[in-house]
Formats: structure tokens, C-alpha cells, sequence
């Protein structure tokens, strides 16, 4: 029987994990970008005050947080350039818990894990990376989460 249920969820399609993992992780970073875009006087505040990132002045930390915010989960949504829309995102993950927040972490790897999924599996056939793949020659597949 436990046989059974494993061969059961052995089937389950990877791509629709893919799309899934994909949906999942947009709001997280889509509601904070917008968040700053509606209030930017805020969100340099917040830089200035509360996040106080070693490097980077609060107004450039809070326009470009604000861009990578917005711009890589609507890739990764559709699937266009989605491993590489991926990498800004993973390294504002780790920028939040090692450098702002790190009491959050439960959340933070949970984010990480599903950004590192979506790096090393693709954006799976649901997605524009495929279809772009589709039309170039067919060991380019691969590359987008479909296998060969």
C-alpha cells in the first residue's frame, strides 16, 4: 500500500511544479515592490533607518530594492529569462537575513528554497523560456527545464 502511494506521487508532472513554484514565490517580492513605488519617501526612510545596508546609500538601495523587486518576479511569472531573473532575487534574500532581518529566517528559506529550485530545474514547458527553446534547436530544451 505505502509502495502504491509513493509510485502515486512518483507521477506527479515536474512541470506543474515548476509553474507552481514559480506562482508561488511572485506576491513575496511583488507586494514589497510595490509597497515602496506607492511611498518611495517611506521606503528610502525604511532604507535610512531601519535596514541600514553597509554599501549602498538608502535612496539608490531603495530605487534599485524597488526595480528587482518589481521586474524579476514578473519574469519569473511568465518564465521569460527565469534562471537568470532568479539571481537578484536570491541575493536579496540573503541581504535580508543576514543583514536586516535574520530572526526571520524560517521565511527566508523558504523563499531561498523555492528561488534555488526554480534556478536549478528551469521554468519548466509552461513558459516562455520553453517556447523560445522550442524554436531554437532541440538540445537548447534542456537548458529550460524540459528534458531532452
Amino acid at each position: 500500500m505505502i509502495r502504491a502511494i509513493v509510485d502515486t506521487l512518483n507521477v506527479f508532472p515536474q512541470s506543474l511544479l515548476q509553474l507552481l513554484m514559480r506562482i508561488a514565490i511572485v506576491p513575496v517580492f511583488w507586494r514589497s515592490g510595490w509597497g515602496k513605488l506607492e511611498n518611495m519617501e517611506q521606503a528610502i526612510g525604511l532604507f535610512r533607518e531601519e535596514y541600514k545596508l553597509p554599501i549602498l546609500p538608502p535612496g539608490l538601495a531603495a530605487y534599485l530594492g524597488t526595480a528587482v523587486e518589481l521586474a524579476a518576479p514578473a519574469l519569473i511569472l511568465v518564465g521569460l529569462a527565469t534562471r537568470l531573473a532568479t539571481l537578484p532575487l536570491i541575493a536579496l534574500t540573503l541581504t535580508i537575513q543576514f543583514l536586516v532581518y535574520p530572526v526571520s529566517y524560517p521565511d527566508h528559506l523558504l523563499w531561498f528554497a523555492i528561488l534555488v529550485f526554480i534556478l536549478t530545474r528551469g521554468p519548466g514547458p509552461i513558459s516562455i523560456d520553453a517556447l523560445l527553446a522550442s524554436h531554437t534547436e532541440p538540445s537548447s530544451a534542456a537548458v529550460y527545464g524540459r528534458p531532452r
